[in-house]
């Protein structure tokens, strides 16, 4: 936007006054966009030569919400209840011509309108929850009465975005315009009977359709406050402004709440997470066919996301057969969709069509990027790397989805170490939204754009890391598991445990979670690093005994825990006389724990490796880390991920918990150089910026 245009104008044609929006790149709400809202409608309705109101996002757009910014600030005149107050009570008829996102206090905004015309590629929501809050512009008031109570519920608290077709169907929009959109809107304008939606009685509904909601809504919930909150205040629908007043309320407490504020944190850290220092203008490379080698659980699971994403993979497999079993992994994956809801017939079929397999290395030449899937093993990927490298064309991105592996040593084994990244997957790869993108020493700054610009075409959250053992996400995950082994080892159960973090917000414990990804997987990294592991580091064997004696999680029936045949787990006295035996042999005398004990020491030590991850530049900021955590293993996102949330705790506690760690586990738990700076100064890792790393390492960034 042009620093001397205002976000918002006024434009006759005939009788109807066009209320334009043009604040890039969304439109989002902030004061200067409210301002210019409401002096317009005010303005129209007083000229006695205006007969109706358009309100126009311009192509493409509408309002997608509020501006996210301004809610960490001082509430700043005038409010957003105002400016739909002011649609709502103008005595001309006001005509919503919805091109784009109507989303949050936009979708409120549109409600408040007369008329709702849509475009094809309108969208329409109340998407509050989202960021922790509610509808706090009349939208849990206005809804209800077009919808009904048990769908006002299921839409706000699922913060659901609906199509336009979907929005039509429910009555969100009254009409679907395939042609010019804004043409139309001034035609039907001046026709236009008023039609408040804050007049209108809530239907009458069925009781136990809006219970069965409410029970959906908060079985979903994950620990979000607004969820409650919004049933409550759109149950109240009944007398408009009482029910007005609640909501104001409910969502002004909300905006304040730990819970929104960390939310707020995620939503601003996405954002960033792709803005990596020196990409500015750097240009991705085209990307049309890929291949992924390996065709077990993790690669037909890449296959799938790249699939979905309308690329056409080559999936190679070391045989036909081998390849064929690839194939119908695919296949199960989308049957699984399809029978799901997820995926039409159609849609499985056709993407199913885009997954090629084969045996034959040389169909690899025509790919802009290879995906290497296959075993964790250095040697294996290495000779996978060297095949490669003699046969995919000049240009291509080499990628391997290695978790803990050197990716300068696997680059080094080609002829073109500029073009090797990481991509590393998280399972089921088709699931889940992280994807680390993980930097070798020698990649070419447009390899890592082209990574970047793959996640955003899969709809993944990227963060970058660079090459260590375990990256980011690994990395503090190892030392996460170690000291939940150390709490076990000195008088903790597993099921303490895992009952503290669930209670945290976790969905699963860290110890059902390992006995649901394979011990073995845990013990193959802890024998790799034994080598190389300091004699002064605290090592608990309670997890090789279980692996050794063929306990190895869900697959085997037993690992940390006891599995029945529907998959229920209990605790087992195999693993209390395994614990008890390690006690005896350190003489430890057990000692309890609290359930904010084993959380303080947890989220310490995950913070305390975060802060030493950013100060070796593996971790761009600390916000990365966060979504790592909150995308990739579960953290709860309303704690904001374990930076976040150690800022929240205070880092000087932080470091006192870390010492007592430090002073349980040995080596390799002391106190980050960092973390103690930043407790000393009384700043948190929100105020640390990546230009700090590059100053402590002679301005290099990473």
């Amino acid at each position: 936007m042009d620093a001397v245009t205002p976000p918002v104008t006024v434009a006759r044609h005939g009788a109807v006054g066009v209320i334009a929006i043009d604040f890039a790149p969304v439109n989002a709400l902030s004061k200067a966009v409210r301002q210019g809202l409401l002096d317009a409608v005010r303005a129209l309705e007083a000229d006695p030569d205006v007969a109706a109101l358009v309100i126009s996002g311009g192509p493409g757009r509408f309002i997608a919400g509020a501006d996210i910014r301004e809610m960490s600030q001082p509430p700043d005149a005038p409010f957003l209840p105002d400016v739909v107050a002011a649609i709502d009570a103008c005595a001309k008829p006001v005509v919503a011509a919805i091109a784009g996102a109507a989303l949050g206090g936009g979708c409120e905004i549109a409600l408040a309108c007369d008329l709702r015309l849509g475009g094809p590629k309108a969208l329409m929501g109340l998407t509050e929850t989202r960021l922790g809050l509610i509808p706090g512009a009349g939208g849990t008031q206005r809804l209800p009465r077009l919808v009904g109570v048990a769908q006002a519920i299921a839409l706000i608290c699922e913060g659901r975005v609906l199509k336009a077709g979907d929005a039509l169907a429910l009555g969100l929009l009254d009409e679907v315009v395939e042609g010019d959109l804004l043409a139309e809107a001034i035609a039907r304008a001046p026709g236009v009977p008023k039609r408040r939606l804050s007049a209108l009685p809530v239907p009458a509904g069925d009781a136990a359709a809006d219970e069965a909601a409410a029970a959906r809504a908060r079985k979903a919930a994950k620990g979000v406050p607004a969820i409650d909150e919004a049933i409550r205040v759109i149950r109240a629908a009944g007398e408009f402004a009482t029910g007005l007043a609640l909501e104001r309320a409910a969502f002004l407490a909300l905006r304040e709440s730990a819970e929104a504020k960390a939310l707020r944190h995620l939503f601003f850290a996405e954002r960033e997470a792709g803005k990596v220092p020196g990409l500015e203008s750097v240009a991705p490379r085209p990307l049309e066919a890929v291949a992924v080698i390996g065709a077990g659980t993790m690669g037909a699971g890449i296959a799938v996301a790249l699939a979905d994403a309308g690329l056409s993979v080559t999936l190679v497999e070391r045989d036909g057969e081998a390849a064929a079993a690839g194939l119908q992994r695919v296949a199960d994956l989308y049957a699984r969709q399809v029978k799901s809801g997820r995926l039409t017939d159609a849609q499985g079929v056709e993407r199913r069509a885009r997954v090629t397999p084969t045996a034959d290395w040389s169909r690899l030449a025509a790919a802009d990027l290879v995906v290497e899937a296959a075993f964790e093993d250095l040697a294996v990927k290495a000779d996978i790397f060297r095949r490669l490298d003699a046969v995919a064309k000049p240009g291509a991105v080499l990628a391997t989805n290695t978790s803990y592996l050197d990716l300068d040593a696997i680059a080094a084994v080609t002829s073109r170490p500029q073009d090797v990244v990481g991509l590393h997957f998280f399972a089921p790869a088709n699931v889940m939204k992280l994807l680390e993108v993980v930097r070798p020493a020698l990649a070419a700054p447009d390899v890592i754009a082209t990574a970047l610009a793959l996640a955003k075409r899969m709809g993944k959250q990227p963060v970058v890391a660079g090459n260590c053992d375990g990256f980011i996400g690994n990395r503090i995950y190892a030392l996460y598991r170690r000291h939940a082994e150390v709490l076990v080892e000195d008088g903790a159960s597993p099921q303490a445990v895992d009952a503290a973090l669930e209670a945290y917000g976790f969905a699963m414990g860290i110890f059902a979670v390992s006995d649901m990804s394979g011990l073995d997987i845990a013990y193959a990294m802890r024998k790799r690093r034994a080598a190389t592991r300091d004699p002064a580091e605290r090592y608990v064997s309670i997890a090789d005994r279980l692996v050794e004696q063929g306990r190895l999680g869900r697959k085997t029936g037993a690992g940390w825990y006891a599995y029945d045949a529907a998959g229920g787990k209990s605790a087992d006295p195999v693993v209390e006389a395994l614990i008890a035996e390690g006690r005896a042999e350190k003489a430890i005398v057990p000692r309890s724990f609290t359930p904010e004990q084993i959380q303080r020491r947890l989220l310490a030590v995950m913070a305390n490796e975060g802060a030493k991850a950013l100060a070796e530049g593996i971790a761009l900021r600390a916000s990365d880390i966060d979504l790592a955590f909150v995308h990739g293993y579960g953290f709860p996102r309303t704690r904001g991920g374990p930076m976040w949330a150690a800022d929240q705790m205070g880092l000087r506690a932080v470091v006192t918990e870390v010492e007592a760690a430090h002073a349980a586990g040995g080596a390799g738990s002391e106190p980050a150089p960092l973390l103690l700076a930043l407790a000393r100064d009384g700043r948190g890792f929100a105020d640390w910026q990546p230009t700090e790393q590059a100053e402590q390492q002679g301005g290099q960034q990473p």
